[in-house]
């Protein structure tokens, strides 16, 4: 089982398959922001801590590329408060 998130610039999304199950980060983007507004994790995925991972891809892209972070999405949001 692999758990390594993959960017899908052309989509939008960061990604993780685990036997063919996709948890997901989609965003949207301007010149100077990046704005996570969604997370899904199927039911056969949750408890993993994959949401998790895919938030640090992104902020982690976020930083790299020095775009302010846009967290519409509830989970992003509580996730940048806490960490």
């Amino acid at each position: 089982m692999s758990e390594a998130v993959r960017h899908e610039a052309s989509q939008n999304r960061f990604v993780v398959v685990i036997d063919g199950a996709e948890a997901v980060l989609e965003y949207r983007m301007t010149s100077e922001s990046i704005d996570f507004f969604r997370t899904y994790v199927p039911d056969v995925l949750r408890g993993k801590g994959l949401a998790a991972k895919l938030v640090e891809a992104g902020l982690h892209y976020a930083k790299e590329k020095k775009l302010r972070v846009v967290p519409t999405c509830s989970y992003v949001k509580k996730y940048v408060e806490t960490h």
